[in-house]
């Protein structure tokens, strides 16, 4: 998975992104990944996030991503 690629790919729609891994969610055997997405181009001005066991979870968020999250047509 090409993390970088995918946050290129938001952040040139207008989409903020953060991947998170938590070493303290790590420790306790809990979803240790957060993957955020904010911005206007997202429907509502909303917040997108998501905790997920590993980062491969999050690669259905391609260069496309934008408009499954509700991001403007542009």
């Amino acid at each position: 998975m090409d993390v970088v690629a995918i946050m290129e790919a938001l952040a040139e729609q207008g989409i903020t992104v953060l991947f998170k891994a938590d070493a303290e969610r790590m420790a306790e055997r809990r979803k240790p990944w957060t993957f955020v997405a904010s911005g206007t181009p997202l429907r509502d001005d909303i917040l997108v996030r998501a905790d997920g066991a590993s980062v491969e979870q999050y690669q259905c968020v391609a260069p496309t991503a934008g408009r499954h999250l509700g991001a403007a047509s542009r």
